[in-house]
């Protein structure tokens, strides 16, 4: 049969995947829905209204094509005037935006330089590029500087990509980068798929939480189905880097357009999010507060990482959570390089449920000496 061996192989050392139904029934401890908005019963009505009043469920055609609708215009436009920037394009998900940004944007003659732990979708387009993706250690200022400092290449232009928060971990990218970037002069590349809606005075990610000034160098790349509790995501950016992205990123032009009704649900979670921020704001500190206190870790973000030395017994404690009735991510090789437990906090439980999983996990770490 096709594959079979490398199937065993996978299936020998507990890294093959299975499907595995939604259980309702757990404790959901695992999704990236932070801010609990996807069981947002208004906003679903809301977005379902107002696709009643167009013409069109779905968008049928490629934006380059005439699948761009008016609501695709009125969500971009709320997230330039959200966050700041000039422009947008929407894509169909964070893998399809980051495709386009490193597959796109470095062009001949230019360097990308990208911190080691960022995401897969971006890791993926940089096999292509060769000697034009240079990967600096995670989260280090420094070394970004010493490679930008020795690198050769002459009269291109320089991109640095980093996470605002990084999906594993959990932990926040530094705000030294920013000012490398504009010494550097470089289009400074933030992904900020579990940093928007999670962080910040105003729960606008990483450059909110910095303080940091939006410039035309700056891309903003988000996703709309984490704390947005839809689906897709959007690239944020000066209009002329948007609109060579329209031009020619693959990934935009040779595919059809974000589903409409996600479209609408993304804009209505957004809205509820802006009208809310002071509340929500609260409920995520309490959250962290509370596992920091009982558990002694100390959190940046929504994202509580238990490491394990053995994989078997990580995958052990996660079935064994299953059957005390919460889901958490259980991540293997090649997303990380250690076994580890991924917990996602936020405000999708309540502070009862988070106490319970916590007191749970203190008998493990004092059982497991981590």
């Amino acid at each position: 049969m096709p594959y079979s061996k490398e199937l065993q192989a996978l299936r020998h050392t507990n890294l093959l995947r299975e499907k595995t139904l939604q259980d309702s029934a757990l404790l959901d401890f695992a999704s990236n829905d932070y801010l609990g908005l996807s069981s947002n019963k208004q906003s679903l009505t809301q977005a379902y209204q107002k696709l009643l009043s167009t013409p069109h469920h779905a968008p049928r055609a490629s934006n380059a094509i005439n699948g761009y609708h008016l609501i695709h215009q009125e969500l971009e436009e709320f997230l330039c005037a959200y966050f700041g920037f000039e422009s947008c394009l929407l894509f169909g998900s964070g893998f399809l935006a980051n495709l386009a940004l490193f597959d796109t944007l470095v062009r001949k003659n230019d360097t990308l330089f990208v911190d080691e732990l960022y995401h897969a979708s971006g890791r993926f387009v940089t096999r292509f590029l060769g000697d034009r993706a240079v990967f600096f250690k995670h989260n280090d200022p420094k070394d970004l500087d010493t490679k930008l400092k020795s690198h050769k290449r002459q009269n291109g232009r320089i991109l640095i990509a980093i996470e605002g928060v990084y999906s594993m971990d959990g932990d926040i990218a530094k705000a030294e980068f920013a000012q490398i970037a504009q010494d550097w002069g470089a289009i400074f590349i933030v992904d900020e798929a579990h940093s928007s809606g999670t962080i910040g005075t105003h729960l606008k990610g990483y450059f909110d939480f910095h303080s940091l000034p939006i410039t035309n160098h700056t891309i903003k790349m988000g996703t709309l189905g984490k704390s947005y509790g839809s689906y897709g995501a959007y690239v944020l950016a000066s209009d002329p880097i948007i609109k060579f992205l329209f031009t020619r990123a693959k990934s935009s032009i040779y595919t059809t357009a974000l589903s409409l009704f996600d479209t609408a649900l993304a804009l209505e979670n957004l809205k509820y999010v802006q009208s809310n921020t002071p509340a929500l704001s609260a409920q995520l500190q309490a959250t962290t507060t509370l596992t920091q206190k009982l558990l002694g870790h100390h959190l940046q973000s929504q994202i509580l990482p238990i490491s394990f030395q053995r994989q078997e017994r990580m995958l052990e404690v996660a079935k064994s959570l299953q059957t005390q009735g919460f889901c958490i991510g259980a991540i293997r090789k090649p997303t990380t390089q250690t076994p580890k437990l991924r917990i996602t906090l936020g405000i999708k439980n309540t502070l009862e449920d988070t106490q319970k999983l916590c007191k749970i996990l203190q008998q493990i770490q004092t059982n497991e000496g981590f």
